[in-house]
């Protein structure tokens, strides 16, 4: 995990030297420190800035979880999770997961944009600082969290010196000159220092002079004013630049800074171009009105790892909000954003199966906040509880496949919650039971996936759906081989592939089960059968150019490698295992193949480095849940390693690799996993064992002498 997920700076960071010493003592002061103050008064830019300059201070780091975008409250847990790079698939709470974690760790936490949330941020910032003495919190916000040790650091507008500075150098960024000294201290103190009114000032300056702003300024400071009594000025102030900035815009402009605001998050241009487009602006205007809003800093462009995306400040959006109620085009605008989102998360799933899969979980990351506003509308109307179900369910490759089980669980089960069976729409509702089913599975909660899977099998029958049934068969299966239940697994999971066949299903889905009937085949000593279904898979997959079935079926060929001696194969298709489980974020996928390298590494003989790797995986197993699924099959590998790694190091040296490992980060972890292993003797690469361990699980694990935790990622996928 890197340690700072702080966003780089787009711009210069001007002015403020004062207030940034002082908030920095204030943070070797108190355990929360909360910057309040108007909107677009730079609240955010100065804790991100402090954040940064003070991270040195912190041996773990610092963390940005930002929550202006977030509606539901049921999340902000989970999104602190997030913000912390942490996958949980466990059952337990997220704030659980949050307290162990920040427990033994010294960290900054920056909270952005609470202020909607603060009746449920409080409390849980509360409880962490309680949990985890080593944990700061800097918090960004228009109102303090009003907790126990709560120093509050009010951000007053700019002075003039600053303010001017400020202007001058955004005016010079677009292309413009504001020469006029005296016009410019001028417009900064009508303006009252607050920088968004500066910089949406400073854009206008292309067309127009400084003196020109002011005079139009001052026409329209009166009228612009919201006139609610009793409002502070600068409230009023940063309104009534906003509010002029609008008054500038074409009516073109206006409209699509309206249409903008349903937008939860970063949006890219063909999203743009379907929502905002129809009615008094085309589709192909668009693009070019965008250029308008974006020269005049209304809209910001950003580069992702999904590619360029664009995004307003809450307050521009606030704004726009307040524009599009007041047209009454609210209800229309939301539906068309929903429609875009459902057709989105739909193509995903296609192309999951496809080259594109990891586009497809970028994109699907970038969209995210948009995806959750598009299942909260669904959720809101009790008549369209079958399109909530419909994606939420279309979403399980996300859920599963990028270390997303807990936020796929909520939104599923809040979906399922609504009934749609007598609606005319069982198919939705049938999906999303077995994509619960699945996600309860790889969550370790056999009681739920049980009665989601039995729901979905016999609605499925009494449908007629066929295929609706295949995938509860097959997640049944899944759940046999979790609970060492070889025989039934292989029967279940047979069945459902036979399925698939006549329906002519092929996809990610169905590939995995054909890895994880290999999983059953070689727990009951089948390594051959096994190894020719996964060799069948890889050959499928590397046609198609899927990766992530692929990562499993070469886990499997992997350990078959390792078990006929060949060690430098073995190591080799862990390594491009590791790799895709890693660009994935797919935990349970990583870890089995972090602990199978442990094993290799043993049978090289190199038992403290063997060590090493299988502490590198305990964390990463008290992510994904209970460790080898508690299942006796897939301890067999594991338990050889331990044994063969402890005998020869003795106790003492053994316990002390262990916990070096345990101490890596993740990416440490992965890169420890990936790196040219050298013979510990001889200092060569890639040398064969000088004592290798003998390469068979005692007779009385000997169903375990399977690819250990693929058996579980097969349960699990």
């Amino acid at each position: 995990m890197r340690r700072s997920n702080l966003p780089a700076e787009l711009n210069r960071f001007v002015g403020r030297a004062g207030e940034q010493d002082g908030l920095s003592r204030l943070l070797t002061e108190s355990r929360l420190v909360t910057v309040v103050g108007v909107g677009g008064v730079g609240k955010t830019r100065l804790a991100l800035r402090t954040a940064s300059a003070a991270q040195n201070r912190y041996a773990d780091g610092v963390r940005l979880a930002e929550l202006s975008g977030l509606r539901d409250p049921d999340l902000l847990a989970l999104a602190l999770v997030e913000a912390l790079g942490l996958t949980d698939h466990t059952l337990r709470t997220a704030r659980e997961t949050l307290i162990e974690h920040l427990a033994e760790r010294r960290l900054l936490l920056v909270v952005d944009g609470f202020e909607h949330l603060v009746e449920e941020c409080a409390p849980l910032v509360r409880e962490l600082l309680r949990a985890a003495p080593g944990l700061t919190v800097l918090a960004a916000g228009r109102r303090p969290l009003r907790v126990d040790g709560e120093a509050v650091f009010t951000l007053t507008p700019m002075d003039d010196e600053d303010a001017a500075r400020l202007f001058t150098e955004r005016a010079s960024a677009a292309g413009a000159s504001a020469a006029d000294a005296e016009a410019v201290r001028e417009l900064c103190r009508r303006l009252d220092g607050i920088p968004l009114a500066l910089e949406l000032a400073a854009g206008r300056l292309p067309v127009l002079t400084v003196e020109q702003v002011l005079h139009r300024l001052d026409d329209r400071f009166r009228l612009l004013t919201d006139g609610t009594r009793g409002a502070l000025p600068r409230h009023q102030t940063l309104r009534t630049a906003i509010g002029w900035s609008h008054e500038l815009c074409t009516p073109e402009e206006r409209l699509l800074w309206a249409r903008l605001s349903v937008f939860a998050g970063p949006f890219d241009l063909e999203a743009m171009e379907y929502v905002c487009g129809g009615t008094d602006l085309p589709a192909d205007r668009v693009v070019d009105v965008l250029g308008g809003l974006v020269a005049q800093s209304l809209v910001l462009r950003e580069e992702t790892a999904a590619g360029p995306r664009y995004r307003m400040l809450d307050t521009i959006v606030a704004y726009g909000a307040e524009w599009l109620a007041a047209l009454g085009d609210t209800r229309r605008m939301r539906r068309r954003h929903r429609d875009w989102y459902m057709g989105l998360a739909t193509w995903c799933e296609l192309e999951w199966f496809s080259p594109r899969q990891a586009e497809v979980a970028a994109n699907t990351e970038a969209a995210l906040p948009n995806l959750r506003a598009a299942l909260e509308l669904c959720l809101e109307q009790p008549d369209e509880a079958h399109l909530a179900q419909h994606l939420a369910g279309t979403l399980w490759f996300y859920w599963a496949g990028c270390g997303r089980l807990s936020e796929g669980r909520h939104w599923l089960d809040r979906a399922l919650a609504l009934d749609s069976e007598h609606s005319g729409h069982t198919a939705a509702r049938l999906k999303a039971l077995w994509v619960l089913g699945y996600v309860a599975i790889l969550q370790g909660d056999s009681t739920a996936a049980v009665a989601a899977l039995h729901e979905c099998r016999e609605g499925a029958r009494r449908a007629g759906n066929p295929v609706a049934e295949a995938y509860a068969t097959h997640r049944m299966g899944c759940l046999a081989l979790l609970s060492d239940d070889m025989p039934r697994a292989e029967e279940l999971i047979g069945r459902a592939l036979k399925a698939y066949r006549e329906l002519g299903e092929l996809n990610s889905n169905v590939l995995m089960g054909q890895v994880e009937l290999g999983m059953a085949r070689v727990f009951q000593g089948d390594l051959e059968g096994a190894v020719a279904l996964c060799a069948e898979v890889r050959e499928i997959c590397e046609e198609r150019g899927e990766r992530w079935t692929r990562a499993y079926a070469l886990y499997v060929l992997a350990y078959a490698a390792w078990t006929r001696g060949d060690h430098g194969e073995a190591r080799a298709l862990l390594g491009e295992c590791v790799t895709i489980n890693h660009t994935f974020h797919d935990l349970v996928g990583l870890v089995l193949a972090i602990e199978l390298l442990g094993l290799v590494t043993a049978s090289e003989g190199d038992p403290a480095e063997a060590a090493v790797l299988q502490g590198a995986a305990l964390p990463v197993w008290d992510a994904v849940g209970l460790q080898l699924f508690g299942s006796g099959c897939f301890n067999g590998p594991r338990a050889v390693c331990e044994r063969q790694a402890g005998e020869l190091l003795g106790p003492e040296n053994y316990g002390a690799s262990v916990r070096e490992g345990r101490g890596l980060s993740l990416d440490e972890a992965v890169d420890r996993a990936l790196r040219e292993r050298r013979d510990p003797a001889t200092g060569a690469r890639g040398g064969e064992a000088r004592r290798p361990f003998r390469t068979t699980v005692p007779e009385t694990r000997k169903p375990a002498g399977s690819p250990t935790g693929k058996g579980g990622e097969a349960a699990g996928r």
